[in-house]
């Protein structure tokens, strides 16, 4: 079984977007944003609906438009999911959307216009209670900060950050979070490090256009890992030239990787070699497509030689020790029984779900008991 986390998260402040907690000591929330036509409602409810099934904790759904904000109200009618309504510029929009029932908006107050609109909006945010997250990007500095720095660093992402929240602080808003987000590593390290010590809201992580999907499933864990590992970080978003579904996938696979958060089952598999006495390759991809929409946490351990697999059996929920023409199983660190190699798919399978039943019912059982 997987060791608890070592890492000593930042205390942050605790707001709420729709009934899911962001900060203090609310698990990590792992969130993606639609990539279909708002308008499109049947596009757009189903690809949130997938995104859920993959484990997403809230969405974010772009509202450019009048006609997109009403798309957005018919479209939080069918989902049950928190929504984030993007909104850029127009306070119009912030205000109209906010009424169509938005649980956060996306918005920053330094670039709504005049005072009045920004008060507007921020006395909507608290009629409605809702919050607003503040979003800072590199490549969209404001062009006074990008004179003064010349380019993109932490410190002008810094600034630019606290310029919006000072606007709603002086407005009694305390109901944000945050993010400096950037193309480079070493940039969003920076800006969010240097945010972190500044305030105590939330910080929503992420690496802005990061790429397709495995370089930027890279580059994304690299520098949201290394926040993590520092206890910096409330809610993530993998930004990936991907299927948003394939964000959140990834989002968890970093927490889990941390032992931070679990969703689903954690793969544990030998990278195949000459012992292997059967295809790892092949078994664990037919695996992992499978078993996507299990949502009960598991380690599931499948070495293809007797080397290193009882050592990584014994550790795992079920683990498998590849061997010709029978493989042997573990269950929670035990010897249980053997298994037809040439049927490993089905037969692990079949052990994977009876287990995940078991943890929803011991689950459930123990919330009854708390009520």
């Amino acid at each position: 079984m997987s060791m608890p986390s070592p890492i000593n998260r930042r205390l942050t402040k605790k707001i709420y977007v729709g009934d899911v907690a962001i900060g203090g000591d609310a698990p990590i929330s792992v969130q993606s944003m639609t990539n279909t036509d708002t308008c499109d409602v049947a596009a757009t409810v189903a690809q949130i609906e997938r995104c859920v099934e993959a484990g997403a904790d809230l969405m974010r759904v772009s509202t450019p438009t009048m006609d997109t904000v009403k798309a957005f109200g018919e479209i939080r009618k069918l989902v049950s999911v928190p929504l984030v309504a993007d909104v850029h510029f127009d306070h119009k929009i912030a205000l109209a959307v906010a009424e169509a029932g938005a649980d956060c908006l996306r918005i920053n107050p330094g670039n709504i216009g005049s005072d009045a609109k920004v008060r507007e909006v921020v006395a909507c945010a608290k009629y409605h209670n809702i919050p607003i997250r503040i979003g800072v990007n590199a490549g969209s500095l404001e062009k006074d900060i990008q004179r003064k720095y010349t380019e993109p660093t932490g410190e002008a992402m810094l600034e630019s950050a606290m310029r919006h929240i000072d606007i709603l602080e002086r407005l009694n808003f305390d109901q944000y979070k945050v993010s400096v987000k950037a193309s480079n590593v070493f940039l969003t390290l920076d800006a969010y490090r240097l945010l972190s010590a500044q305030i105590d809201n939330p910080l929503h992580l992420g690496v802005t256009e990061a790429g397709v999907y495995r370089t930027g499933a890279v580059k994304s864990a690299i520098a949201l890992g290394g926040l993590l590992l520092d206890g910096i970080g409330d809610t993530i978003r993998i930004s990936l030239a991907a299927e948003p579904e394939e964000e959140i996938k990834i989002g968890f696979d970093i927490l889990k990787s941390l032992n931070i958060r679990s969703n689903g089952v954690n793969f544990i598999a030998c990278p195949s070699c000459s012992r292997q006495e059967f295809d790892v390759i092949k078994v664990m991809t037919a695996l992992e497509s499978r078993l996507e929409d299990i949502r009960e946490p598991m380690d599931l351990s499948v070495i293809g030689c007797k080397v290193n697999g009882p050592g990584e059996a014994k550790e795992a929920d079920i683990g498998i020790v590849g061997a010709a023409p029978r493989s042997l199983v573990y269950r929670m660190g035990q010897k249980s029984h053997l298994i037809d190699t040439d049927n490993l798919v089905d037969e692990i399978e079949s052990m994977v779900r009876a287990h995940a039943e078991d943890l929803a019912k011991k689950r459930e059982n123990e919330i009854i008991r708390v009520k």
